[in-house]
């Protein structure tokens, strides 16, 4: 008999053979069905949501971060391929794309507010200098990230923009939790290795 195991409330099979739903659900999107989408993003919404609040921050910016996460979703889901990667992890990238993009396209404002003028106060500057400080150094974490291999790139994005632990990235990937262990192991290794960061 296998051990059940729960994640977002559904029950998977601790031996990692969970069917990968949301990748079901993307193939029957590619083809237009509505239905699909909506189970879809009543699935993955709020595990996509908290993604991105995460790294945009502001709640409003958030919200639309997301309508424009399941647009792309819905007008590219044919772009999917299952054989290639599980359908939430595919969801979860697009969305910290876009998170990211936002805070960028942020950061390009009020770099332009800050060349103009806009801006005078000392103590107004420091905060811009520390921010723009900060959105480089994400900028360098995300270049670095993207250099990863695709298995070591995933479990790390499942797990600090997912919130996934170990057990459940295992399960989700269908990967051994040992496998996980490494994979994660030997991303942050080589993470700090790029960035110049001691261990």
């Amino acid at each position: 008999m296998l051990v059940e195991m729960v994640v977002d409330g559904v029950e998977l099979p601790e031996d990692g053979s969970a069917s990968d739903d949301a990748a079901d659900l993307l193939v029957r999107v590619a083809e237009g069905d509505e239905r699909a989408f909506a189970e879809l993003y009543d699935r993955l919404s709020p595990r996509v949501f908290a993604l991105i609040l995460r790294v945009v921050v502001n709640r409003a910016q958030s919200e639309e971060v997301l309508q424009e996460v399941f647009l792309e979703i819905w007008q590219s889901a044919a772009r999917f391929a299952p054989n290639r990667g599980r359908g939430r992890s595919w969801v979860l990238t697009i969305a910290h794309r876009r998170a990211v993009d936002r805070v960028r396209s942020s950061q390009s404002s009020a770099d332009r507010d800050v060349r103009v003028g806009v801006r005078d106060l000392a103590a107004a500057r420091d905060v811009v200098a520390e921010s723009v400080e900060a959105r480089m150094e994400g900028d360098r974490v995300v270049t670095a990230l993207a250099g990863l291999p695709e298995t070591q790139q995933e479990a790390l994005v499942l797990a600090y923009y997912g919130g996934y632990s170990q057990s459940e990235i295992a399960v989700l990937t269908g990967a051994p939790l040992g496998t996980v262990k490494t994979r994660m192991r030997d991303a942050l290794k080589r993470l700090r290795s790029e960035l110049g960061v001691s261990a």
